[in-house]
C-alpha cells in the first residue's frame, strides 16, 4: 500500500465547500481503485476573525482545523499571507506544511510520496517539503500558476527550481504542458492528466423538471464561476443587450457581485440576468440541464471543468478560445469557440450555434469520453511509480510511461 500526502491550499473544506473541488475529485477516484491511502494537508491562510463582515477572510478563520471529507482526513493549518511579504509565502507554507507533516509522522503516518496540486505557492513549498523529508514529489500544474505568475521573475525561478525538484510533473491541458516545458522543464518528466467529470452526479435527467424549479420560460444562458473579472461575466451581461429573447443565469459568488449587478442595470437588462449566488456543487447539475447553453467567457483557463459538467447535462458550451478550452471543445456537438473576448464575438458566436443547436443526447455522448477512470488510473499508476522509485532511491527514466498510457486512453481524439 502506497501513502500519499496530497498537499494543496486548494482544497474543500466544511465552509469553501466549492473551493479547488478538481482535486478533490482527482483524488477520491485515485483512492477508489485501491492500492493507496491519503492524507490532505490543505493549509489555509490565517486570519483572527471568523466574522462575517470579513467576507472570504472570515471564511478561512472559520474553516475547521481538522475534518473527514469521504472518508479522507484532511488537515487544515494556517499559514501567513501578506500582500506586501508575497515572494516570501512558499516558505511560510512550507514551514507550516513541515510542522503538520512531522505531527503526523509522531502519530506514526507515514509517507511514500507528496501529491501537490499548483506550482505557486504550493509547488514550491512541496518542492521543499519533500527535499527536507527525503520524500518524491509529484506536481501538477493547474492555469493561472503557469499561465500568469511565471510573468514575475521571483515566482518563475522559484516555479523553475521546483520543475527541478519534481520526481514528475503532470499538468491539466496540452497548452499548459507546453507553457511548463518552455519554463526549463524535462520533457520526459511531464505529462498531460486532464481532468474528468463524474457522468453519474451530472446527467441529462429531468429537464423540464430543472427549468420549472428554476422558473424559466425563455431561452436560457449560463455563466458559472467566481465573480471575478478573468472569468468575463461581465461580458456576458454585456451580450444581453443584444440577445432581447434571452436570459442569464450566474452562478457564482465573489468580488465583483455588486459591480456586476450595477452593470445588469445601467445597461437595462437586469430584468433578464438573475445571480444565483454560490451554489453548491451537488445542486449544479440541476442548473446545467436546466440551461439551453452554458457560456465561459474566460481570459485564461487550464482545463474548465464547468465545460464538461455542462455538456454531461446535456448543456452545449460557448467559450473563449483559451489555453486547453480548445482541447475540451473539439466537436460541433460539444459547442463554439470564440476567437475574440468580446461580448459582439460572444452574441455571433451564440448565433451561430442557435442555426445548428446540437440535440442534447449527442452533447451528452460527446462528453461521455471523459469520464474520470482514465485519469484517476493514470494519476494512480503515477503515485505508485513515483514512491517505489523513491523507496529505491532512485529516479526512473521511464516514470511517466505506463502512467501516459493510460492518460491516452482517456484523451479521445
Amino acid at each position: 500500500m502506497v501513502r500519499a500526502l496530497v498537499f494543496s491550499t486548494l482544497y474543500p473544506n466544511a465552509v469553501q465547500a466549492n473551493h479547488g473541488i478538481f482535486v478533490e475529485n482527482r483524488l477520491r477516484h485515485t483512492l477508489a481503485l485501491g492500492g493507496i491511502e491519503a492524507t490532505v494537508l490543505a493549509p489555509v491562510p490565517y486570519f483572527p476573525s471568523s466574522h462575517p463582515l470579513f467576507g472570504r477572510y472570515g471564511a478561512f478563520a472559520a474553516a475547521p482545523r481538522h475534518e473527514r471529507r469521504h472518508g479522507i482526513e484532511v488537515l487544515h493549518p494556517r499559514y501567513l499571507v501578506l500582500p506586501k511579504l508575497a515572494g516570501l509565502t512558499p516558505y511560510w507554507l512550507y514551514h507550516c506544511a513541515l510542522s503538520a507533516a512531522k505531527k503526523l509522522r509522531a502519530r506514526g503516518i507515514g509517507f511514500d510520496v507528496i501529491d501537490a496540486h499548483y506550482f505557486y505557492p504550493d509547488g514550491v513549498a512541496a518542492a521543499m517539503l519533500g527535499w527536507t523529508l527525503g520524500l518524491p514529489v509529484v506536481i501538477t500544474g493547474r492555469g493561472t500558476d503557469l499561465t500568469l505568475i511565471p510573468r514575475n521573475a521571483a515566482a518563475r525561478r522559484k516555479i523553475q527550481w521546483a520543475a527541478c525538484e519534481a520526481s514528475a510533473m503532470i499538468t491539466v491541458c496540452e497548452d499548459l504542458r507546453q507553457r511548463l516545458v518552455a519554463l526549463g522543464a524535462k520533457p520526459e518528466r511531464v505529462m498531460v492528466l486532464r481532468n474528468g467529470v463524474d457522468l453519474e452526479r451530472f446527467s441529462p435527467g429531468d429537464r423540464g423538471a430543472a427549468r420549472a424549479a428554476l422558473g424559466l420560460s425563455r431561452h436560457t444562458l449560463l455563466s458559472v464561476g467566481s465573480l471575478i473579472a478573468r472569468k468575463g461575466h461581465h461580458i456576458a451581461i454585456e451580450a444581453m443587450r443584444a440577445l432581447p429573447d434571452c436570459e442569464l443565469l450566474i452562478a457564482g459568488s465573489g468580488p465583483m457581485a455588486r459591480e456586476l449587478r450595477e452593470l445588469a442595470h445601467r445597461l437595462d437588462v437586469a430584468g433578464r440576468v438573475r445571480f444565483l449566488g454560490e451554489v453548491p456543487h451537488a445542486q449544479l447539475p440541476g442548473v446545467y440541464r436546466a440551461a439551453d447553453v452554458l457560456i465561459l467567457a474566460s481570459e485564461r483557463e487550464g482545463w474548465a471543468n464547468v465545460l464538461l459538467e455542462a455538456m454531461a447535462s446535456g448543456t452545449p458550451v460557448v467559450a473563449t478560445n483559451v489555453n486547453g478550452t480548445a482541447e475540451v471543445v473539439r466537436a460541433p456537438e460539444a459547442g463554439v469557440l470564440v476567437a475574440e473576448r468580446s461580448a459582439p464575438a460572444l452574441v455571433a458566436a451564440l448565433q451561430q450555434l442557435s442555426r445548428n443547436m446540437p440535440a442534447r443526447a449527442a452533447t451528452r455522448r460527446y462528453a461521455c469520453r471523459f469520464g474520470w477512470e482514465p485519469t484517476a488510473r493514470a494519476n494512480s499508476e503515477l503515485l505508485v511509480s513515483a514512491a517505489m522509485a523513491g523507496r529505491a532511491g532512485r529516479h526512473q527514466p521511464g516514470l511517466l510511461a505506463a502512467a501516459r498510457g493510460y492518460a491516452e486512453l482517456g484523451n479521445p481524439a
